[in-house]
């Protein structure tokens, strides 16, 4: 928008001084209201160069020749001095990642963090670091915290790669030096990204740079570690997988000796009742007509042999 207002200054200006040749030369077609044009365009053009516009997104840091103003130019229209400059900081959110995958880290290959846990075994991790600048302090950070020719996004690029990605690190390292392997991967996640997000930010908080979030993407480790854990594991279930089949061929023993228990004592006890029984007998050998008795269904034999040898009598036809 200014720079249109700007532009249409020059044309009044240029119109204006097309004005003044053109009555000062006599020529036949005169430019009307030449002079006033011209003194409005130069009045706009002034003041169109003294007014600056900060964008929403962005912090503005006001350049004088006597070195930089305290007071940062926040969001609207200021107006500035010819003899002044304003440079523009960018207060929105950056993102810094560490990742092994190439298509994902700041920087290209392996970039995840690796770092040596309670016991010493080195772990990586990939991990995103959201953050932005105090727009509070944008003239502090313009002025300390950076390279000193660094402008645009390459001095945000330099805080990332000689801050963010450095103080991460240290972070990291203390944080997660007290954790075992297992607590790492797994149950206490969570709690690293919280405590490296506390030593972060107070870190961070020296420059004046708001650490927005930590996030703990992924957990590895290195690739003997994970062979030897996989080897464990394996070596881990085949002891399993034994102690249940001694436990199964145990309980099949103990099942064997019980029945073979109840078998010895059946036997035992049918002989003793066959002695009993044999001794019953022989003391009284009427037992073996009661027990004919008490086995005998009510029907009587067809045939039957006499009192003389050889004579079988038919009982059917003698009833006929």
């Amino acid at each position: 928008m200014l720079e249109l207002i700007k532009f249409i200054a020059v044309l009044g200006i240029v119109y204006s001084f097309a004005a003044i040749a053109s009555k000062v030369a006599q020529y036949r077609v005169r430019l009307p209201i030449g002079v006033p044009v011209g003194l409005l365009s130069i009045l706009v053009f002034v003041l169109v160069g003294v007014i600056t516009k900060i964008g929403a997104q962005d912090v503005g840091v006001l350049i004088t020749p006597r070195g930089l103003s305290p007071e940062p130019l926040k969001t609207g229209w200021h107006f500035v001095a010819p003899w002044n400059s304003v440079f523009t900081m960018d207060r929105t959110v950056w993102v810094y990642t560490f990742s092994n995958k190439k298509d994902e880290g700041q920087v290209k290959g392996e970039d995840a963090v690796w770092t040596p846990t309670k016991d010493g075994i080195k772990m990586g991790l990939d991990l995103s670091i959201s953050w932005r600048i105090d727009p509070d302090y944008a003239p502090w950070i313009y002025q300390n915290v950076s390279e000193s020719d660094g402008h645009g996004e390459s001095r945000y690029i330099w805080i990332e790669q000689n801050i963010i990605r450095a103080k991460t690190k240290s972070a990291l390292a203390l944080t997660v030096s007290d954790y075992t392997p297992i607590e790492v991967y797994s149950s206490k996640r969570q709690g690293i990204q919280d405590a490296v997000f506390k030593k972060l930010g107070a870190e961070l908080g020296l420059y004046h740079i708001i650490l927005e979030q930590v996030d703990i993407r992924e957990v590895f480790y290195n690739e003997e570690y994970e062979k030897a854990i996989n080897n464990k594991k394996l070596a881990e279930q085949e002891a399993l997988r034994l102690v249940e089949v001694t436990k199964q061929k145990e309980e099949q023993l103990k099942q064997s000796s019980i029945e073979k228990n109840i078998a010895i004592q059946k036997a035992q006890g049918e002989s003793e009742a066959l002695k009993i029984k044999g001794q019953a007998i022989s003391s009284n050998p009427k037992i073996i007509q009661l027990e004919w008795i008490a086995k005998w269904n009510g029907t009587l034999p067809t045939y039957m042999l006499g009192n003389s040898n050889g004579v079988m009598l038919n009982l059917d036809k003698m009833e006929k």
